[in-house]
């Protein structure tokens, strides 16, 4: 596991333009002076010396008396969190709602048995770590046996494809070339649901000093070693480009606290599901759910009336609704997915529910042997998360392994989801859960059928 900073460096432009570079804590320095002072950028720059950068911030700070936690906002910074597991990566995301970034992308890599992290720096016992070995090999043998399926699927039946004829038959090398990453995308998206949650990936994640401060207490608070060591590495590459305002970077009660709370219910809700869950929940059981406060259908179709994409005008009636929507049973891989949106605040309860592996996509069966392993790693999950309160049976998770999930933001959000989610280039599956939420919006709200731009995802 790594975790490197990048730092910003002024472009040619605005050095010729002559335009001003500061380091992530004098620009919040500097900043913070606006509060004192009405003189206007050039007179505080006027008071720095470029030579000594960190001079000019103990003097700003000297002569700024208020907390650190306002001025740490305005200190942005870029790092890279390389080999982490697709778990973590998740729960990043959960902590971190208005954080930009990416994150490796299943539906473009062909992941391998040495992407699978070491289970003893995830916290698995010693005497759990050749079963947990053995569940992750077998789900990763399942992994290269569902693409060899899907890539038959598709070999016997192109359509299922839904490649636009133009493109297989244009010759040339860039349209052949796309058309080569549609089809495995569509055997990646399919497969994938095999893939352990344990694997690492890479993430890497813009926002303030602040938003990296609060996120170390949460890291540092875990009882997973995990977290705890990503939240050390962060912490010390803070003390590179803020360093004065990384002082509360560090295990918190308050979080600890909480998190031992939501373990505690994790180990409840295991304990009271025990053998009487989905496995293989069907299109009837994965329902979705809406709840809307607000129920003015015209004001609603109004708001809608200039929205020709959807990064368009919504009006305010809609920006200020509130909405809560989500799924009784969802995998986790889709769960990774929409987790990423960056508004509102999202919650899965991370007891599984049942197991996905895409056997709706096609009428032929997969073989049964590689969908009773995903059941039984899920299973597996779901018994060691009933018999202790640590988390570690987190790691038995594969992105198949399903969990109720929830989202609460407001109407103009969940539109833009709706809209982004089922538009060209869409994973299938998570596609398919906005659709159904958005037929629930419909029922709720039949003026503004068709005012939302609701597409058919895939191929990208």
């Amino acid at each position: 596991m790594r975790a490197t900073l990048v730092s910003l460096s002024p472009t040619t432009a605005a050095t010729d333009a002559g335009r001003p570079a500061l380091t992530p804590e004098l620009l919040a320095a500097t900043g913070a002076r606006y509060s004192r002072s009405n003189e206007g950028l050039e007179a505080i720059l006027s008071k720095i010396d470029p030579a000594n950068p960190d001079k000019s911030v103990d003097s700003i700070f000297k002569m700024v008396d208020y907390g650190h936690a306002s001025i740490a906002d305005m200190a942005p910074v870029a790092i890279f969190l390389d080999g982490v597991t697709m778990w973590l990566a998740y729960y990043l995301w959960s902590l971190c709602p208005t954080a930009g970034g990416q994150e490796s992308s299943t539906r473009y890599i062909r992941l391998k048995p040495d992407n699978l992290a070491d289970p003893e720096e995830l916290g698995i016992p010693a005497k759990l770590q050749d079963e947990w070995k053995q569940t992750m090999s077998d789900s990763l043998a399942a992994y290269e046996q569902a693409i060899g399926f899907w890539e038959g699927v598709a070999s016997k039946d192109p359509k299922v494809l839904r490649i636009p004829t133009a493109l297989l038959e244009d010759p040339s090398e860039r349209v052949q070339k796309a058309v080569a990453r549609m089809k495995r995308n569509y055997a990646f998206d399919r497969a994938r649901y095999f893939l352990p949650a344990a694997l690492k990936t890479n993430v890497m994640l813009v926002q303030s000093a602040r938003a990296w401060v609060t996120l170390c207490q949460q890291l540092l608070s875990h009882p997973l070693p995990e977290p705890q060591k990503l939240g050390e590495l962060i912490r010390d590459e803070l003390a590179l480009v803020a360093p004065r305002l990384i002082k509360h970077a560090e295990a918190k009660e308050t979080f600890q606290n909480s998190i031992d709370r939501f373990f505690e219910g994790v180990f409840q809700k295991a304990q009271q599901v025990g053998n009487d869950w989905g496995w293989l929940v069907g299109e009837d059981e994965d329902k979705a759910s809406l709840e809307v406060w607000g129920d003015d259908d015209n004001a609603f179709a109004a708001d809608l009336e200039f929205h020709s994409n959807r990064y368009a005008f919504i009006g305010e009636m809609l920006q200020m609704t509130p909405v809560r929507f989500g799924w009784h049973a969802i995998a986790f891989g889709d769960i990774r997915d929409l987790n990423r949106h960056r508004t509102g605040n999202k919650f899965c309860d991370l007891v599984p529910s049942g197991f996905y592996c895409a056997e709706d996509q096609s009428k032929l069966n997969l073989p049964p042997a590689i969908v009773e392993t995903g059941q039984g790693a899920t299973s597996r999950a779901l018994e060691i998360l009933a018999k202790n309160k640590q988390g570690y049976g987190m790691y038995w998770f594969l992105l198949g392994s399903q969990f109720s999930f929830t989202h609460t933001t407001t109407a103009d959000k969940l539109i833009y989801e709706i809209e982004l989610r089922t538009g060209v280039g869409a994973h299938y599956r998570y596609a398919k859960h906005l659709h159904d939420v958005l037929a629930l919006w419909y029922k709720k709200f039949p003026a503004t059928k068709g005012l939302i731009l609701e597409g058919s995802a895939e191929p990208e």
